[in-house]
């Protein structure tokens, strides 16, 4: 999946794209809105043993991005049930997926996850899109990282890429997120509470960023919230990386909460 400059379309710059707000004022106000539609979202785990909490994040934000009865598709090699375990069903349900509207579909290679992506994101019917890549992934430079982009923005359908054991590089992206999993509140009875997250904003492309919140998930209404005793913006300590992200300016229009 290697283009030319010349066989790539000239686009002097990129088209306005809808976004969905998150319900969190200080999130919302540095990403200009809300994230991006048919825009490139990059997450990261803080650490490289760390799946279960990028992919959880992915999941749920693309969940609360996608119009009802609309389709969530995941894509992925076949050597990631090796390394990260497969996706249930039921976890997919407890993230306030509809059941029936969530796909996996399973590639042999890095070639193969990357010609199906830039195929799927040409289906605007589509919901929104989860790739899932492990390590460095040579296939996927910022070549083919355009051109992903470029079907994003065509067709309006998000892109979440999930870089699994994998450092920041030059990308195409409009966002870059690290991801750690969080604790929860307790509910009463001392039941577990929703997934939580301390997200940090990496990179973004005509934004601020190097800016963290702690986020819980609602399953019911299908939207982030400030979790408890959680900082609103906290700074990225030095050593994190941050390289280039993705898109360019948008307009506001909705938000998650139903």
């Amino acid at each position: 999946m290697r283009i030319t400059p010349a066989q790539m379309p000239e686009q002097a710059t990129p088209v306005a794209a809808s976004r969905r707000a998150f319900g969190i004022a200080s999130l919302d106000a540095a990403l200009g809105g809300g994230l991006a539609r048919g825009r490139i979202h990059e997450i990261y785990a803080a650490e490289a043993e760390d799946v279960a909490a990028p992919a959880g994040f992915a999941l749920a934000t693309a969940t609360g991005m996608t119009d009802p009865g609309r389709t969530v598709l995941w894509l992925r090699m076949q050597r990631a049930a090796r390394l990260g375990g497969a996706i249930q069903a039921a976890g997919w349900a407890e993230l306030g997926g509809a059941p029936g509207h969530g796909l996996v579909g399973m590639v042999p290679d890095a070639m193969a996850l990357l010609r199906a992506a830039v195929d799927s994101l040409r289906c605007a019917t589509l919901g929104a899109v989860i790739v899932e890549s492990w390590g460095t992934m040579r296939e996927l430079d910022l070549t083919a990282s355009r051109r992903l982009a470029l079907a994003a923005e065509k067709s309006g359908v998000p892109l979440f890429l999930l870089r699994m054991d994998a450092a920041p590089v030059p990308s195409a992206a409009q966002t870059r997120w690290q991801v750690t999993a969080a604790p929860s509140l307790a509910l009463p009875g001392n039941a577990p509470g929703g997934s939580a997250f301390d997200v940090t904003l990496l990179r973004q492309r005509s934004g601020p960023c190097g800016l963290g919140w702690r986020l819980e998930w609602d399953r019911d209404r299908r939207i982030f919230r400030e979790a408890a005793l959680s900082g609103a913006m906290v700074p990225v300590p030095s050593r994190r990386p941050a390289a280039a992200g993705g898109s360019g300016p948008a307009v506001a229009d909705d938000r998650y909460a139903a």
